[in-house]
């Protein structure tokens, strides 16, 4: 079994938050793997800078992360009914580059909110800002944290029936990535 690349992207900029320890527990579960999390501190989109700068190197950098990874997780939380402006932002910053890193790339959402569906909106919105790109999405296992912030003892996911899941999960990513 080769064990890959693992591109991780968190919606959420907080060290401590239940997103990046949700996309960390992903990562290892998926092992082994080279784990690689994509810095999302990118500046805000603005077509007047991308005309007279051109695209940032943080962008570019995110861009080959993407191209280079066998398969990508992406951990949101649900910010007013969708996925967060940061990883937004990082979308759309993304889809101004060429070539299209996420063609045909496997990848593998979950999110994690402190609401009782788990950021379930969050998750739609994402698959549809995704659907452009033709990543290959995972239809499921779905895993919406409910709660959150109350499913982790420290960096650890407490929930057994949740963890279950991600496993499936990274199973069914890990053989999209024929890993």
């Amino acid at each position: 079994m080769s064990s890959g690349r693992l591109l991780g992207l968190c919606g959420a900029l907080r060290a401590q938050s239940s997103n990046r320890k949700l996309m960390n527990s992903a990562a290892r579960s998926f092992n082994p793997a080279e784990f690689i999390e994509g810095d999302l501190r990118l500046p805000l989109y603005d077509g007047d800078m991308e005309a007279q700068e051109g695209i940032p190197d943080s962008v570019t950098r995110l861009r080959d992360q993407i191209a280079a990874a066998d398969a990508v997780i992406i951990s949101t939380p649900e910010y007013n009914k969708a996925l967060s402006g940061v990883l937004k932002n990082a979308l759309d910053w993304v889809s101004r580059t060429k070539p299209n890193p996420w063609q045909d790339k496997p990848v593998a959402i979950m999110s994690s909110a402190d609401g009782r569906a788990g950021g379930e909106r969050a998750q739609y919105s994402l698959r549809l800002c995704l659907t452009p790109f033709r990543p290959r999405l995972l239809t499921g296992p779905e895993l919406c944290l409910a709660h959150g912030s109350d499913q982790f003892e420290g960096a650890k996911l407490a929930n057994e029936r949740a963890q279950k899941t991600l496993d499936e999960l990274m199973t069914e990513l890990r053989r999209a990535a024929a890993l």
